[in-house]
């Protein structure tokens, strides 16, 4: 692992890049499992990704219609992931 990852293995890198990239994923969810703020969310991604990605990504985030943040979401949102996605239970898929 190096500084670059932020402490982070490749996979776990890679999955909390994806958890920040989906629209539905709250920044909770990802300081819940990874342990990072929004704040240090934000320098990761702005480190991983190229500046016109993240610059898409940040705009999309700080959206009024934004579903990044618990409060800003419609009560009718209450979860966040795919119903369509298998269970998900630390970074591992479920066997079935």
């Amino acid at each position: 692992m190096s500084d670059k990852n932020h402490g982070l293995s490749e996979t776990d890198l890679d999955r909390l890049i994806e958890m920040a990239w989906e629209n539905r994923t709250p920044f909770e969810a990802i300081q819940f499992q990874f342990g990072f703020t929004q704040g240090q969310v934000i320098k990761i991604m702005r480190s991983a990704l190229k500046r016109y990605s993240f610059d898409l990504w940040r705009k999309r985030v700080n959206q009024g219609i934004s579903t990044k943040h618990l409060k800003k979401r419609p009560e009718d949102i209450n979860r966040f992931k795919c119903n369509r996605q298998r269970s998900i239970s630390g970074n591992e898929i479920a066997k079935r």
